[in-house]
Parts: structure tokens; sequence; C-alpha cells
């Protein structure tokens, strides 16, 4: 995918609907899980979430989050399957698909049936190997009645975990997937920026909120999650939603904000001031941004998370940036379909940095009632490193009016 594709309106850039998966790289997504399944000892993993769903099969639909009519998905050796409600079966014969589609009447309890019959079906009375999508940061989206039916399918009744064997499959990522997750942070950065630029003091917290999400969907998202965007002097509580605290001279405004192209996330963190800073927040700023990019430039392939955490820390920790907090628990993680993806960024990962890896570094400093983060994300190459976001601005972005 190229970005060239996009139109330019009113200096920043707007995106057109994001692009299908080529076919042949879902193929190659496909032959890897099948890779995985067999150094695992799976003949068939069944997916419950709508990211693993999406991921091998490019398909998507506005009923995804029906509750009462889920979406399965089953891999085997052979064969790929969604199985939905019947009423999806016009949307998946609309055009050519890289899987089988299966349907059922009716709801949940109809939808499970479906996927025990068909596995049943599919190994003809053997009882196999069976893994599905619960685990670390994979949650699934589907009912005990499923995990019951897979139990009683399974080779000695042992239903596994299938998230260690997908997150492998997943760890890697293509240019493509670079390029779309690019696509994602210039829209999010874009509706920052804009929105920034039209506010003023007094606004409220939800008016900026609302006025960076509607932004982002102006700029080519298809999607956002809803964030945290915080007005404070010192009492930031980073996971509220917005309120009707309004913007005052010496507020400090901090989003952890989203939008997506192509089922691909950006998570961006930036900040802006109300008001001219002092001095110190200046210095502040630039020390904080200067560190988060040389601990960027110290990712490289063949080191492990723990091993970049520990010499990470070994910077973070004398610098002279004043009262900041030293308990970091990690500086980052990896990001695709999902926001927040395993590797970590921290002490107790012994992941080895591979080319074609998306990470986040976002160290964050509080400091007398100011807060200093920057996100930035990178692409490991095997030369070094890309930045997929646009770096954050060299001085901070201000609000006068």
């Amino acid at each position: 995918m190229q970005s060239t594709s996009a139109g330019k309106e009113a200096g920043h850039t707007k995106f057109p609907p994001a692009p299908d998966v080529p076919f042949d790289e879902l193929a190659a997504r496909l032959a890897s899980i099948r890779k995985e399944m067999e150094a695992d000892g799976l003949d068939v993993i069944v997916l419950t979430d709508v990211v693993n769903i999406q991921y091998f099969t490019d398909f998507k639909s506005f009923s995804w989050y029906y509750n009462s009519r889920p979406f399965f998905g089953i891999i085997t050796a052979d064969d790929l399957f969604v199985l939905a409600a019947t009423y999806e079966r016009a949307h998946v014969n609309w055009k050519p698909r890289v899987f089988s589609g299966l349907y059922y009447d009716g709801y949940i309890d109809q939808g499970v049936k479906l996927v025990a019959d068909s596995i049943r079906d599919l190994f003809k009375g053997k009882s196999p190997r069976i893994g599905i999508d619960y685990g670390e940061e994979m949650a699934g989206h589907s009912s005990l009645a499923l995990v019951d039916a897979l139990r009683g399918l399974a080779k000695a009744g042992d239903l596994k975990t299938a998230a260690p064997t997908l997150w492998r499959s997943r760890l890697i990522k293509t240019p493509f997937e670079a390029a779309l997750k690019r696509a994602a942070f210039t829209i999010c950065d874009d509706a920052f920026n804009q929105a920034i630029a039209k506010a003023r003091i007094g606004i409220t917290e939800y008016e900026l909120w609302g006025m960076i999400t509607a932004q982002t969907f102006l700029n080519g998202a298809e999607g956002g999650v809803p964030f945290p965007l915080i007005f404070s002097k010192s009492d930031f509580t980073f996971g509220r939603p917005p309120g009707n605290r309004r913007l005052e001279e010496g507020h400090y405004i901090w989003a952890d904000f989203r939008a997506t192209y192509g089922g691909y996330p950006a998570d961006r963190n930036r900040i802006a001031r109300a008001g001219e800073p002092k001095a110190w927040e200046r210095e502040t700023y630039t020390a904080i941004r200067d560190l988060t990019l040389e601990l960027c430039h110290m990712i490289r392939p063949g080191i492990t998370c723990a091993d970049f955490f520990h010499e990470a820390m070994k910077l973070w920790v004398p610098a002279s940036v004043g009262n900041k907090w030293t308990a970091v628990a990690r500086f980052g993680h990896s990001g695709g379909m999902g926001i927040v993806e395993p590797p970590s960024l921290g002490p107790d990962d012994h992941v080895e940095i591979r080319p074609g890896m998306i990470l986040h570094v976002e160290p964050k400093l509080e400091r007398d009632g100011a807060v200093f983060q920057f996100e930035e994300c990178v692409y490991v190459r095997e030369d070094g490193i890309e930045f997929l976001a646009p770096l954050c601005p060299e001085t901070i972005p201000i609000i006068n009016e």
C-alpha cells in the first residue's frame, strides 16, 4: 500500500478507504500459522477474537460485535473457515475470499453447535488436538458453552490456549502492515494537531476529545477506540474518560488516542500546554523528547526486550530532569492489529528483537504538575529502525487563547 494514494486537504493528509490485504499476503499468514501449529502439536485452532479472524481472512463485517450471533474461525492443516449467522452469506459471496463460509440459523448456541459439528466432520470421529485463542492479550469473544464443546472433542479432553502459537505468527509485520500502521499514525497526529490549533482556554476536555475524535474520521480513519484526554496541573488520573474540566492557564493536556486504518490502530501519546511554559518546562520537554528518540535508536535486531530495558534504564535513571518517576515497569510494547501486543519492552521479557517487529517506546515523566511523554513507534529493519509515526514536535505545542 502506498500513502501517495491519499489526497491532500487543508494542509493534512486525507486517506481513502484502506486497500484489501493481497491474497499472497493472506496465504503467507496462513502458511505461518500452520507451521506454528505443527510446532505446538495442534491439529485445529478455533478463532473467536475478531482481530484474529480478520488477520487470517481479511473479512470485515459491521456485525462483528453482536454477542448473540458471534463469528468463529477454524484453521486446520488443509482448511480455513469463517462461521457466521446465515445473513452473512451474501456478504461472504460478494467477492472472492481465501476462506469457505459456514452458516448457522439462530443464536450463539447454534453457532457453537456448528463449530463442534464442523470439527467432528473434518476429523471423522478422531479426537484432534485443539487450541483456542484465549491467553495473553487475547481474550477471545465467545462462551463457556464453546469451551465445553471443544473439550468434549479434544484429544484427552485437553483444550489448549492457542495464544502463544498465534502471537508467534503475528509477531513479524510485513511492509504492507507497516504501511497501514503508518497511515493510522498520520491520521492520528494530523487530528491532534488540527484540534490543538482550534482549541482555546476554557474549552472542556469533552469538547476537545470530540474534536480529535471527529477529525480522525474526517482524515480517513475507519474506527477509533474511546481514549482518555486529560487537563491537569498535577492530578493526572490516566485512565479516566474526558469530562467537564475546563482548560486553564498552566494546564497540561495529555492524550492517549487512537485511529484505526485497514484494521491497524495507532496508539499515540501527545501533550500540549495551556499558556506559555516556563524555562524548566521547555528544557524538560526537550530532554525527555531527546531521551525517547535515543532509546528508539537503541533498538536493534539480536538483543532481547529485557536487554533493551536494562540498557534504557542506564540512561533513564541518571537523566537530569527533576523529580521523575523511576519505578518503570517497561518502556513500551509491540503493536499490530492489537493496540498492545507482546512482546513487552520490560525487564522480564526475553523475546529477541527481530526485523519486522513494530515497537512503541513511551517513557513518561511527571514533574511539578506537568507531564511529559512522547510515544514513538518504530519498525525494526535489518540495519536499524524506521519511524512509523511522525516524530513529536521539537517544541511543546501551546494554546494561548
